[in-house]
């Protein structure tokens, strides 16, 4: 058992005590911060459902929903419910704490901004230009599994999970796959902004991965204005000469979202589909004997244990949720991983069955701000998938417990030690 530091234990002593009236009025309470939530979040993601759907967190200063159907309406419903923090009703200390103009992306931002944004990157992401990259994605995984030293044991974050998406990313924006190392420092560094437990080292640590990040696009920005070439990169520099209104300072937030964006999730998929698999030996025995399935079975691994377990929403009028009345301006902690295991919605919710038609979860988002490149994180985790089972046979969890981060939003395993015996 992992001990806690002296900050840790009277961080966790705080937020026992917060959660105390919850307990008593609601007969539940919601801390997603302690270890024990961490590794197994869906116990207490039930007992919010069962007794309290629409819950008051005195300890995040919102609602938390937690049903499917209210998941749902409020994700479809960007005319109630906005992204953008800067109409959240902040005391004066905590507006302090707001990202300023230069943080402000499409992931934070409402219509019209978030409509103009996104029309102009979505064109990177449709259904043919995903496909078109399954083969070099191939190539990119033989390559990373080639290069695994020893797969009688190895870490499969590392190895795979981390570096795919980071060189997939790149190539679509065009910047040098030899560049992913700092790709995925930044990207792990800015996405901690996501967290609202993030420290003021992380903060600093954040800051100046971005002005890392700008400085180093900036120079291949301006290579991109004078020579442009069939990459996302000089197709949103050509939009904003074109006139489309994408400014140098709107043109950086947006690569820098897509680097953090175009990683996480896919890296979360990965190891958390990797992880249920192996909890689950009959439902990756099944997927050896029919690999066809695989499509389906990301789909059961998106809903099962999702890559991003919440989103946040504020209220822009007065509304009732589920019978409770939510003011102008509250703050919404939307789970999506709750509403995944709703039963309401999917039979046997917390057993994994690689079988299902899990279509229907919520894991990647709804509405407009559903995610910009889930088709490409879709491909990109079933190609791991068939070219591990393909690979090595058996495939084993090595070492102690794997561990997943103290994270509310993104959900991912600090690393997946495996043994590989046999090919």
């Amino acid at each position: 058992m992992m001990r806690m530091s002296p900050g840790e234990a009277f961080r966790a002593g705080l937020a026992r005590a917060a959660t105390l009236p919850e307990r008593w009025q609601a007969g539940v309470a919601y801390n997603p911060f302690t270890r024990r939530t961490a590794d197994d979040p869906y116990p207490g993601y039930a007992a919010l459902r069962e007794r309290s759907p629409v819950h008051r967190s005195r300890l995040l200063g919102a609602w938390v929903v937690s049903r499917y159907a209210d998941v749902d309406a409020i994700l479809r419903d960007h005319r109630r419910f906005g992204t953008d923090p800067r109409k959240a009703a902040l005391p004066r200390r905590q507006r302090r704490r707001l990202p300023p103009e230069h943080e402000l992306t499409m992931l934070t931002l409402d219509p019209p901004d978030h409509t103009r944004l996104r029309a102009l990157v979505s064109q990177a992401f449709t259904r043919s230009r995903v496909h078109a990259l399954e083969g070099r994605i191939r190539r990119v995984v033989a390559e990373l599994l080639d290069a695994i030293d020893d797969p009688a044991g190895f870490d499969l974050m590392a190895a795979v999970a981390r570096p795919l998406p980071a060189i997939v990313i790149a190539e679509i924006l065009g910047i040098p796959a030899a560049d992913r190392d700092r790709f995925i420092r930044w990207a792990d560094q800015r996405a901690r902004l996501f967290e609202p437990t993030v420290s003021r080292r992380e903060r600093r640590l954040a800051g100046r991965a971005s002005r890392e990040c700008n400085a180093y696009l900036t120079g291949i920005i301006a290579r991109r204005r004078r020579e442009p070439r069939d990459d996302l990169l000089s197709a949103l520099v050509h939009a904003e000469a074109a006139g489309e209104r994408l400014s140098g300072q709107e043109l950086l937030n947006m690569v820098r979202m897509l680097i953090v964006a175009g990683t996480e999730t896919t890296t979360n998929l990965i190891g958390n589909g990797m992880l249920a698999l192996l909890r689950h030996p009959a439902e990756l025995a099944w997927l050896r004997a029919d690999p066809g399935c695989i499509p389906r079975a990301v789909e059961e691994l998106l809903r099962y244990d999702a890559p991003v377990q919440a989103t946040f929403r504020r209220a822009l009028a007065d509304c009732e949720v589920n019978g409770a009345t939510v003011r102008r301006r509250d703050t919404v902690v939307v789970l999506l991983g709750a509403a995944n295991r709703d039963p309401a919605v999917f039979d046997d919710p917390d057993r994994l069955d690689v079988a299902r038609d899990g279509r229907a979860h919520v894991a990647l988002g709804r509405g407009i701000h559903h995610c910009l490149g889930t088709m490409l994180a879709r491909l990109e985790g079933r190609i791991v998938l068939e070219m591990l089972l393909a690979r090595f046979a058996p495939i084993e969890l090595a070492g102690p417990r794997p561990r997943f981060h103290r994270n509310l939003v993104l959900r991912g395993l600090r690393s997946l030690p495996l043994r590989c015996t046999g090919t």
